[in-house]
């Protein structure tokens, strides 16, 4: 593919084993790209079998570096498999090439219309860095490294310091299925270290970049794809405090379903999770105390003292509980315990504290912030106060945000709010818990900063392919120096929208 070397004091003379990957990935972008998406297709689908296969392996590999259960790991090594082979469906399909053309028009209403054909082409070589919680879903073969591979393009994978043996042991996995699918070499690397990290993304030959993880890195990581001489983009989801908002008739009607499900929705996997519920908006005198000391006591009896995934993880969700239980007007409803090990791994059971909405509003600085583990405040508020207003207030950007209301319940303060959590969230929830993110056509994991660095895409679901795509269109151009997607032959036979001289066509596989 090749972009030009500038004399920017940006760009990092790379590590050698590492310059052999990136010149390799840009060696292969091209012939890559070109793949039929049914090559594509397959090899994503031996990348999934080849995961099954050693499913035994990388689980045992996992639980030693992380922590994690046996059934979270093998749930959440299943779910990368079935995202390989729904991406696989999604690109033989072939209609997310989103291909268009517009014939030769002489009577057009604008004047003469040339020959205009559109189609999305892969961005280029792409750089994704892992996430430490979940060492499957959003690691080597998650969801960005598969997206990006859909959509045609070269990656680059950056692994987590986390769990360092899982990387290798599943990249080298993913990378022997890939070559014997036969993609051309090149196309799929692991690599480590965080200085190779940045180095490679500010290399001229990368064209996107995507991470998951915390909002300091992300925003620094943000700020060097933006700042290069060629910008690219970059897709970093970060922070999400994921309020949740419950209405008295909820309380009146299902106190005991709303207990339970926020027990479990803060005690899996730690409370480790981008869309654990982290604020709960309640009426006060709400009266569950003691129901939550109840549930909270039955998931830590069931769970037992869980693992932080790592100390770095450790310092932090220490620090931050720290901060809020010495905010004024914070008082501990569950006292979770949190200890350091010899190892200064991190063992925690959940906590949760209330506060008035008069000193949340007071302490916002210390409390309002996102902590990252078992942990999650109640802001009990007066009635008759306007849930929409709040959000306006407290909120800018959020992965989740859910209303707990009564089984038919409607009002126009429910309208409300709804359309106040349409312009913080990226998914909004009636009823349900947010954590546990479906893989599916509809399915929206993003939001506005702090999020993500980019709220107008996903980072689950099939459109998260999208993401490493982008527009090209070719005017009065020869059918044989089209791209497959474009020939009027469509010889990939992939959906065509097809403007014959003003009369449009629908989508449709259009041999012609």
């Amino acid at each position: 593919m090749t972009t030009p070397h500038t004399n920017s004091p940006l760009i990092q003379e790379l590590d050698p084993e590492i310059e052999a990957l990136v010149a390799a990935a840009d060696a292969a972008a091209l012939a890559y790209a070109d793949t039929n998406p049914k090559e594509r297709g397959a090899a994503l689908v031996a990348a999934a079998d080849a995961l099954d296969a050693n499913a035994d392996e990388l689980v045992a590999i996992a639980q030693e570096e992380t922590g994690l259960s046996e059934g979270r790991l093998r749930g959440e090594l299943n779910r990368t498999a079935v995202q390989l082979r729904l991406f696989a469906d999604v690109i033989v399909d072939g209609a997310y090439l989103d291909a268009r053309i517009d014939y030769l028009d002489t009577d057009y209403a604008l004047g003469v219309r040339p020959d205009l054909r559109r189609v999305l082409q892969p961005v280029g070589p792409t750089v994704v860095f892992a996430a430490s919680n979940f060492p499957f879903a959003f690691s080597v073969a998650g969801g960005d490294t598969a997206a990006a591979l859909a959509a045609g393009n070269p990656v680059l994978l950056k692994s987590h310091s986390g769990h360092p043996k899982l990387s290798v042991r599943t990249g080298e996995i993913v990378a022997a299925a890939l070559k014997g699918a036969g993609l051309p070499d090149g196309v799929f690397a692991v690599f480590s270290g965080q200085e190779n990290g940045t180095a490679v993304l500010k290399d001229p030959r990368i064209q996107a970049g995507a991470f998951t993880g915390s909002e300091y890195v992300g925003r620094l990581l943000a700020d060097i794809a933006a700042a290069r001489p060629q910008p690219i983009p970059f897709y970093g989801e970060l922070g999400s405090t994921n309020p949740v908002f419950v209405t008295q008739a909820a309380l009146d009607t299902r106190a005991d379903d709303i207990v339970s499900g926020f027990a479990t929705s803060i005690s899996g996997s730690a409370g480790q999770l981008c869309t654990k519920p982290g604020f709960v908006f309640l009426p006060e005198g709400h009266g569950l105390d003691e129901q939550l000391v109840a549930a909270f006591a039955a998931a830590n009896e069931s769970t037992g003292e869980q693992r932080l995934l790592n100390p770095g993880i450790t310092r932090g969700y220490n620090k931050r509980r720290d901060e809020v239980l010495a905010a004024n007007g914070v008082r501990v409803i569950t006292e979770g315990s949190s200890r350091v090990d010899d190892d200064k791994q991190g063992w925690t059971t959940p906590t949760i504290v209330a506060v008035s909405l008069d000193d949340f509003r007071a302490g916002r600085e210390a409390i309002l912030a996102e902590v990252f583990g078992p942990f999650s405040v109640l802001v009990e508020v007066p009635a008759g106060t306007d849930y929409a207003a709040l959000v306006n207030e407290f909120f800018t950007g959020s992965l989740t945000t859910t209303i707990q209301a009564a089984e038919g319940e409607e009002s126009d303060e429910l309208t409300s709010l709804v359309r106040a959590l349409r312009q913080v969230s990226g998914r909004i929830l009636f009823g349900g818990w947010p954590t546990g993110v479906a893989v599916t056509y509809a399915q929206q994991h993003g939001g506005p900063w702090p999020a993500t660095t980019n709220d107008s895409s996903t980072s689950v679901g099939t459109a998260a392919i999208g993401r490493f795509l982008r527009p090209v269109a070719f005017q009065s151009m020869p059918d044989a120096l089209l791209p497959a997607p474009l020939q009027s032959s469509n010889p990939w036979g992939v959906p065509q929208r097809i403007d014959e001289a003003g009369a449009s066509k629908t989508w449709g596989s259009t041999a012609r």
